[in-house]
């Protein structure tokens, strides 16, 4: 007897992004393709080419409970469970940010200065630190963050992708050196830090998918948005050069703070949007 199947993948498609567009889904096609591609077990390319073919039953239930999460603005990544970044695949859940494109500066100001010991604070997945170590060779890198579920996840993700060995993953109780110890700390070449920056006032005009899902701990920094990079940067780790990402508009005042800190050369970096997006420091 013939398997009896859900619907064709240009149906299953059609409908999914319909509803997902009446839901306010910024891009409801390329979601339900990417929940689709997940449900079946396919590749993007086998669902364009294969319009007509049938969605087996199994695949139609998980594809719909996929896209129920989806109209209630639930991220893709975590209803698929992982994000690329990079070169490489991140496991992400509600415990650590989503990565985003725009993250990606810090590595490039790593690949650029070629250091040999590297400071990543905040870490959440681990995107950055992984994909230091991945793409530079001779690095040794320290992680850090206060939540200690992020440090779970990033543990998990570097023992995946086979770099568990390459980067030290560390809890700790602040984003900066304990201010009030009077032991030196360690010195790296460089420090990369995407910390929390939106200002509190800002929080009802994010996203769903942000507002409603990802760690508030992770995203909210005080009033303009700048209090872990303050911070940070009132006792910065011993090192050479600092580069951190920031939100839009912050570049002017935080490579302030970040002259203040002691790096005598600052400049700013945009992403692709054209946002100033980084600030690089060097001593």
């Amino acid at each position: 007897m013939a398997t009896t199947t859900a619907g064709s993948v240009r149906e299953a498609l059609g409908a999914a992004a319909a509803a997902l567009a009446a839901a306010g889904v910024e891009s409801p096609r390329l979601d339900a393709e990417l929940l689709l591609a997940e449900a079946t077990g396919w590749d993007r390319a086998r669902l364009s080419t294969e319009p007509e073919s049938g969605v087996e039953p199994p695949a139609a239930r998980r594809f719909g409970e996929f896209v129920r999460r989806r109209i209630r603005r639930e991220p893709v990544a975590y209803i698929v469970g992982r994000r690329g970044f990079r070169g490489i695949e991140l496991a992400v859940d509600p415990r650590v940010l989503i990565p985003r494109p725009e993250t990606e500066l810090l590595v490039e100001v790593a690949l650029e200065l070629q250091p040999g010991t590297v400071l990543d604070v905040g870490t959440g997945s681990g995107a950055i630190a992984l994909a230091v170590v991945d793409e530079l060779v001779d690095v040794a890198v320290t992680a850090t963050d206060t939540s200690a579920g992020a440090i779970a996840v990033a543990r998990a993700n570097a023992a995946r992708l086979g770099l568990a060995e390459r980067v030290k993953f560390e809890v700790v109780a602040r984003f900066g050196p304990n201010a009030e110890s009077r032991q030196p700390g360690p010195s790296y070449d460089l420090v990369l830090a995407n910390l929390p920056y939106v200002a509190d006032g800002d929080w009802g005009s994010l996203q769903p998918e942000i507002r409603e899902y990802e760690p508030r701990e992770a995203l909210l920094a005080g009033p303009d948005g700048l209090d872990a990079i303050r911070t940070l940067l009132a006792h910065p780790p011993h090192c050479q050069a600092i580069a951190l990402e920031v939100g839009e508009g912050q570049a002017p005042a935080v490579e302030d703070l970040v002259r203040a800190s002691g790096f005598a050369s600052v400049e700013s970096r945009r992403d692709l949007a054209g946002i100033e997006r980084a600030v690089v420091g060097r001593r």
